[in-house]
Protein backbone atom coordinates (compact mmCIF):
# COMPACT_ATOMS: atom_id res chain seq x y z
CA UNK A 1 0.00 0.00 0.00
CA UNK A 2 2.30 2.70 -1.27
CA UNK A 3 0.51 5.90 -0.21
CA UNK A 4 -1.18 4.21 2.72
CA UNK A 5 1.27 5.36 5.38
CA UNK A 6 0.13 3.73 8.59
CA UNK A 7 -3.15 2.33 7.21
CA UNK A 8 -3.43 -1.26 8.28
CA UNK A 9 -5.90 -4.00 7.55
CA UNK A 10 -7.09 -5.37 10.87
CA UNK A 11 -8.68 -8.50 9.41
CA UNK A 12 -9.58 -9.88 12.85
CA UNK A 13 -11.80 -6.83 13.45
CA UNK A 14 -12.92 -6.53 9.81
CA UNK A 15 -11.68 -3.00 9.32
CA UNK A 16 -8.95 -0.81 7.92
CA UNK A 17 -7.42 1.52 10.48
CA UNK A 18 -5.47 4.75 10.34
CA UNK A 19 -4.18 6.34 13.53
CA UNK A 20 -3.46 10.07 13.40
CA UNK A 21 -2.40 12.07 16.46
CA UNK A 22 -3.67 9.34 18.79
CA UNK A 23 -7.11 9.16 17.11
CA UNK A 24 -8.29 6.14 15.15
CA UNK A 25 -10.18 6.35 11.85
CA UNK A 26 -11.75 3.13 10.60
CA UNK A 27 -13.37 1.69 7.50
CA UNK A 28 -15.37 -1.39 8.50
CA UNK A 29 -15.97 -4.19 6.04
CA UNK A 30 -17.22 -7.73 5.66
CA UNK A 31 -15.42 -10.07 3.31
CA UNK A 32 -17.86 -12.05 1.16
CA UNK A 33 -17.49 -14.09 -2.02
CA UNK A 34 -14.41 -12.35 -3.42
CA UNK A 35 -15.49 -8.88 -2.33
CA UNK A 36 -15.05 -6.40 0.47
CA UNK A 37 -18.42 -5.02 1.54
CA UNK A 38 -17.71 -1.65 3.16
CA UNK A 39 -20.36 -1.01 5.79
CA UNK A 40 -19.15 2.01 7.77
CA UNK A 41 -16.42 4.64 7.85
CA UNK A 42 -15.69 6.60 11.00
CA UNK A 43 -13.29 9.52 11.26
CA UNK A 44 -12.95 11.23 14.65
CA UNK A 45 -14.35 14.75 14.64
CA UNK A 46 -10.92 16.23 15.43
CA UNK A 47 -9.60 14.78 12.15
CA UNK A 48 -12.47 15.71 9.85
CA UNK A 49 -11.64 17.90 6.88
CA UNK A 50 -7.98 16.85 6.81
CA UNK A 51 -8.22 14.13 4.15
CA UNK A 52 -7.89 11.32 6.68
CA UNK A 53 -10.98 9.49 5.43
CA UNK A 54 -9.89 9.76 1.81
CA UNK A 55 -6.41 8.51 2.67
CA UNK A 56 -7.94 5.58 4.55
CA UNK A 57 -10.28 4.62 1.69
CA UNK A 58 -7.61 5.08 -0.96
CA UNK A 59 -5.36 2.62 0.87
CA UNK A 60 -8.22 0.17 1.47
CA UNK A 61 -9.14 0.19 -2.23
CA UNK A 62 -5.51 -0.28 -3.21
CA UNK A 63 -5.31 -3.27 -0.86
CA UNK A 64 -8.53 -4.74 -2.32
CA UNK A 65 -7.06 -4.34 -5.82
CA UNK A 66 -3.80 -6.06 -4.78
CA UNK A 67 -5.83 -8.96 -3.36
CA UNK A 68 -7.94 -9.25 -6.53
CA UNK A 69 -11.12 -8.38 -4.65
CA UNK A 70 -14.14 -6.39 -5.78
CA UNK A 71 -15.80 -3.73 -3.62
CA UNK A 72 -19.40 -3.20 -2.50
CA UNK A 73 -19.74 0.33 -1.06
CA UNK A 74 -22.71 0.14 1.32
CA UNK A 75 -21.05 2.99 3.22
CA UNK A 76 -21.95 6.38 1.76
CA UNK A 77 -18.44 7.75 2.26
CA UNK A 78 -16.87 4.90 0.29
CA UNK A 79 -19.50 5.23 -2.45
CA UNK A 80 -18.86 8.98 -2.73
CA UNK A 81 -15.09 8.42 -2.85
CA UNK A 82 -15.45 5.94 -5.71
CA UNK A 83 -17.81 8.32 -7.54
CA UNK A 84 -15.15 11.06 -7.32
CA UNK A 85 -12.36 8.71 -8.48
CA UNK A 86 -13.31 7.07 -11.79
CA UNK A 87 -10.02 5.16 -11.79
CA UNK A 88 -11.39 3.09 -8.88
CA UNK A 89 -14.76 2.24 -10.44
CA UNK A 90 -13.47 -0.99 -11.97
CA UNK A 91 -13.36 -2.35 -8.41
CA UNK A 92 -17.14 -2.18 -8.05
CA UNK A 93 -18.82 -5.58 -7.82
CA UNK A 94 -21.45 -5.74 -10.54
CA UNK A 95 -23.42 -8.43 -8.75
CA UNK A 96 -23.08 -7.50 -5.10
CA UNK A 97 -22.76 -10.49 -2.77
CA UNK A 98 -25.00 -10.91 0.14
Amino acid sequence: MSDAGDVRNNADEGRYELEVDGHLAIAAYERREGALVFTHTQVPQMLEGQGVGSRLISAALQDAREQGLKVVPLCGFVAAYIDRHPEEQDLLALDAPG
